[in-house]
């Protein structure tokens, strides 16, 4: 912790950029846009089905432009790349505040969001910390992710508080203005620190694009990296997406489920603190091998206890993981990739991350239509997160990159 502090006190003003970045990503995640989605059932008639489909569409188109787009960092300024996201984002918080036009208005703000919000600020913080920081990147990594547990403890009272005192469409409104705050604050920033000569010069045609992302997906190392941060972010969606509709069927009280979940948010903080530590010491690459494995471990309690402790100890043990791996996710490609390309590697594998959230939701969802047992659907997230874990185990026989 001394060495973190030391970090902090020397780096504050420019690894408070990654923070901010992952804190305002909150717009776009899941668990912000689902405070939405009750009023918007109500306001268009549609039944929750309906919206996941629209959200899954949403998501996917965004994880398609994300890959067209995420190599900018690689050699564009980052300020100008961040300036033009945000400006997506508070276009995207206006475009759901006038959905009630029209149910197109809403499609494109769920890609709006998706993109600029969950995709592109997650995507920015996380390549720019892991480029620019090197040796100390676990520490960056690990206080830019703090800004994730930190957004999901504020906005969810805020924009509920809105949302039940004006309507979602001011709620989203207000969103956009308070992005446009910050917006105007960036433009008195210098950023010029993050670019790096030769990236700012080299723009990659399509076509060498296109063929950087063919031998990424061919390369041996993607094959052993990206069911991982697929499960990752599968699991989770899966279950928080219907996590109360699960709580109901065990007969468990959703006022104290939603307290344990603070238990949730505490936990992920702390182990967003200690994975950048651990990863500096031990490196990503062997974290990596094992970060899913709290997560599949709280999966059991969660299905067979009939108290709702099970609840607790699914949510303490996610809590852990999801901790871990934001650092650990973004620090295991500069290790295994190097940092020349990382901005278009990170965003391959946003995107693969991007379309779990999407696949999540539609497969469960028609699961649960389906009539299958809770328990069933649990296991069945637990063997693939088992599987995921056995084939990360590869990665010990890669070798470190060479730049």
């Amino acid at each position: 912790m001394k060495s973190l502090a030391y970090f902090l006190r020397h780096n504050f003003k420019t690894v408070s950029f990654g923070w901010v970045l992952t804190f305002l990503s909150s717009f776009g995640q899941t668990f912000l846009i689902s405070l939405y989605v009750p009023e918007i059932i109500k306001t268009f008639s549609i039944s929750e089905g309906t919206f996941g489909s629209i959200y899954a569409l949403g998501t996917v188109i965004a994880s398609v432009v994300l890959i067209t787009v995420g190599h900018t960092i690689d050699h564009k300024p980052v300020k100008l790349v961040v300036f033009f996201n945000f400006l997506g984002l508070i276009l995207s918080c206006l475009l759901l505040s006038f959905s009630t036009y029209h149910i197109s208005l809403l499609i494109l703000a769920m890609i709006g969001l998706r993109l600029t919000g969950q995709g592109m600020l997650s995507h920015i913080s996380q390549t720019v910390m892991s480029r620019y920081y090197g040796p100390n990147r676990g520490k960056a990594l690990s206080v830019a992710a703090l800004g994730f547990p930190m957004g999901e403890a504020i906005f969810p009272i805020c924009i509920t508080t809105l949302i039940v005192t004006y309507g979602f469409e001011v709620a989203a409104q207000a969103s956009a203005g308070f992005l446009i705050l910050y917006l105007f604050l960036l433009s008195f920033r210098d950023l010029s620190y993050f670019d790096q000569e030769s990236q700012v010069a080299e723009k990659p045609s399509l076509k060498l694009l296109a063929k950087d992302f063919g031998g990424l997906i061919k390369d041996r190392r993607f094959g052993i990296l990206m069911p991982s941060t697929f499960m990752l972010s599968f699991t989770s969606t899966a279950v928080f997406l219907y996590q109360y509709t699960f709580v109901e069927e065990k007969g468990w009280s959703v006022s104290l489920y939603a307290a344990f979940f603070t238990g949730y948010a505490i936990t992920r903080f702390v182990m967003s603190v200690i994975g950048g530590l651990w990863v500096d010491k031990f490196t990503a690459k062997k974290l990596y091998r094992f970060f899913l494995i709290p997560q599949a471990l709280g999966l059991l309690p969660f299905a067979f206890m009939d108290s709702i402790l099970g609840a607790l100890i699914f949510l303490i043990m996610t809590g852990i993981t999801t901790g871990v791996a934001g650092t650990v996710k973004s620090a295991v490609l500069a290790e295994v990739y190097g940092t020349q390309k990382l901005g278009a590697v990170n965003s391959l594998f946003s995107m693969s991350m991007i379309l779990s959230t999407a696949a999540a939701p539609l497969l469960i969802g028609f699961l649960i239509d389906q009539g299958v047992a809770f328990p069933y659907l649990i296991l069945t997230l637990f063997g693939l997160l088992l599987l995921a874990i056995l084939n990360s185990q590869r990665l010990g026989s890669v070798p470190p990159a060479t730049a």
